[in-house]
């Protein structure tokens, strides 16, 4: 036994007995899930030999995070030393066996075996064995178990997988129970939410809806009361008081309801009284109002509409039936739904077509009217603008977004999964061909070359002894596995010839500072440094595919780059390639083009904006074709 609180199974049997009978019990009738865990942990580790202790981690949380629900033998016992194993588990999600020694350390080879040769009798130290066990449901990882075994054996590391394998269809079964429970009470919600809303659309006068919703509410919620009100003039006015057919809004009872509901107005956010938690808590009008109606519990949420409040629900229940959180985000939930619907019809009550008419009226007299001279010259402009934009030609120009680009660009890669050692250039560095640009680190490549060289020669002399014996089979053996050691062993040498990192040709590095980088890991295949040349350009279009059509080889433009914005340099239309691209969204097409002389101050990744002249066009087809194009397309899709 290892220190700390002794075990179930090592202690008496009558102890055994009753502690097992009481985990028994409680697996039966558990009041918790985390009595149900814990009960089914002790059921499990008297049923697994050399248990020296366990741990159940459940979750996740609102955080994502998972804690201990369970533990054993002890519950007072410091488990951290599972911890490991308990992350392992719930980070692959699939069954663990790892080893440590009695100094907690792990090692590498899970059998250890007697030593034989010069020192008889000398065995290793044996490892201790932590099994770990995802507990999964429906993709949604509840938690682990996890299992020390001590220094168990090969059969019995087995028989213990074997029943944490088994045993986990208790949890799992548990844990589907409540997922369905949680279904359930959804549904349950979303039933009443239904109803409620369809009780709002049978009215059609809002008065009357919100005095059905408020009946409604009270009666399938158990509240004593249910109030709701509106917004008008910044203030929330009670229209409805359940199983109140009138009401005076000037008693103070109505007024404490309207302070209530400012509250939430002024606060934008629901309140509850009495506070739930930190998140979820209370007001002073909330408190006011619970005082005066001898401590009731409230809930007050607002009834948004297009993420504006256009009115307030408050529920009112008896102090020993408070609201729990489940109660409370149902509350939300009908605030979102119910204040669209009340909103529109209280829309529909100002009479929209007497609206509409009375606007219209309203914007010809002022345009007609001896008043409103701005008003008058604007329009006189906009109508002349009209008449100018389709008359009045312009050249039409397809304008894309443009980077610079070297005509060949080398990518330098990592050759091999490593750690770099050192930088000697970074982007915009100009470098001779065969110049050093980095170096891996190549330690850990030394110290296997010297590990191979080592075991080839070790092969060879196995080899030599073989055939001094005349043991061929060993021969056979010895020499397969040298050169096996000999192919890792070059394998090693160009590794380490790869190690350095050299420019292909002259040019400019484009891309590529590991400065930052130095003892940083890299993966091998990694883009470490791109090098373009010096004298060779091409300008690359990302051509919107509504533009593409546009485009001509031959055809002529200018480009201002960004960092030389007074600068336009000519160009000519090269290469349309005919395959788009996403991006933002969009579709985009690649255009190459050729400068016609460029500028010494020209780098690769510059970039810029290109126009390229297409024709002659009417303004009013410039400015609009892509919205009528765009319309275009929708009455296509739809008539």
């Amino acid at each position: 036994m290892m220190g700390g609180t002794a075990p179930i199974y090592l202690a008496a049997d009558g102890t055994h007995h009753r502690d097992e009978s009481a985990a028994w019990a409680k697996f039966a009738s558990p009041a918790s899930t985390g009595e149900f865990c814990a009960s089914w942990l002790a059921i499990l580790c008297t049923q697994i030999d050399r248990v020296q202790g366990a741990l159940f981690v459940l979750g996740p949380d609102r955080d994502g995070g998972y804690s201990a629900a369970a533990v054993w033998p002890d519950v007072a016992r410091n488990m951290q030393y599972l911890g490991c194993a308990a992350e392992r588990t719930l980070r692959e999600r699939r069954g663990i066996v790892e080893w440590f020694s009695q100094e907690r350390r792990k090692v590498a080879q899970p059998v250890f075996k007697e030593r034989r040769g010069n020192a008889p009798g000398l065995r290793t130290i044996k490892p201790s064995a932590h099994v770990g066990y995802p507990i999964e449901v429906a993709g949604t990882l509840h938690g682990a178990v996890i299992v020390d075994l001590g220094q168990a054996q090969e059969q019995e590391l087995q028989r213990a997988l074997r029943l944490v394998h088994w045993g986990s269809a208790w949890l799992v079964d548990w844990f589907r129970q409540q997922l369905v429970v949680e279904q359930r009470q959804r549904s349950a919600q979303l039933a009443l939410a239904s109803d409620v809303v369809a009780t709002a659309l049978q009215e059609r006068r809002l008065g009357a809806a919100a005095l059905a919703v408020a009946n409604d509410l009270a009666l399938r919620l158990g509240c004593e009361r249910v109030d709701v009100g509106f917004e008008r003039a910044g203030n929330i006015e009670v229209e409805a008081i359940s199983h109140t057919a009138s009401f005076d809004p000037r008693s103070d009872f109505v007024r404490l309801i309207g302070e209530a509901m400012d509250e939430v107005l002024d606060l934008d956010m629901p309140l509850v009284h009495p506070p739930l938690d930190k998140e979820v808590v209370g007001g002073l009008a909330h408190a006011e109002l619970s005082a005066a109606r001898n401590e009731a519990s409230l809930v007050s949420v607002p009834l948004m509409d297009d993420g504006d409040t256009v009115g307030v629900l408050t529920l009112e229940r008896s102090r020993e039936k408070p609201f729990d959180r489940a109660e409370f985000e149902l509350c939300k939930t009908l605030g979102q739904m119910l204040g669209p619907i009340f909103e529109l019809k209280r829309r529909d009550e100002r009479g929209p077509w007497e609206r509409a008419r009375h606007s219209l009226q309203g914007q010809a007299s002022a345009l007609f009217g001896p008043r409103h001279p701005g008003l008058k010259l604007v329009s006189l402009l906009t109508l002349l603008l009209l008449v100018a934009v389709n008359v009045v030609s312009a050249n039409y120009h397809v304008t894309s977004k443009t980077v610079i680009e070297g005509a060949v660009q080398r990518a330098i890669a990592a050759p091999f999964q490593g750690y770099v050692a050192e930088s000697l250039v970074r982007a915009g560095a100009t470098v001779k061909q065969g110049q050093v640009l980095a170096r891996l680190d190549d330690r850990e490549l030394r110290l296997e070359r010297a590990r191979w060289a080592s075991e080839a020669e070790q092969m060879q002399r196995r080899y030599r002894l073989a055939a001094a014996a005349m043991d061929r089979a060993a021969m056979m053996v010895a020499a397969a596995q040298s050169e096996q050691a000999l192919a890792q062993l070059a394998l090693v040498e160009e590794r380490l010839a790869r190690a350095t990192l050299t420019a292909p040709f002259d040019g400019i590095v484009v891309v590529g500072d590991l400065s930052q980088m130095l003892g940083s890991p890299v993966e091998q295949g990694k883009v470490l440094f791109e090098v373009a040349p010096l004298d060779a350009y091409r300008v690359v279009m990302n051509v919107d595919e509504r533009d593409i059509a546009e485009l001509r080889e031959g055809q002529r433009g200018e480009l201002a780059l960004a960092g030389m914005p007074f600068d336009d340099l000519p160009f000519t239309v090269h290469q349309i390639t005919p395959i788009s691209t996403a991006q933002d969204g969009r579709n985009y097409f690649r255009v190459e083009a050729r400068l016609d002389h460029a500028l010494a101050r020209l780098r690769p990744g510059m970039e810029g904006v290109s126009k390229v002249g297409v024709g002659e066009r009417k303004l009013i087809w410039i400015w609009t074709h892509t919205l009528v194009e765009w319309l275009r397309l929708w009455l296509w899709k739809w008539l």
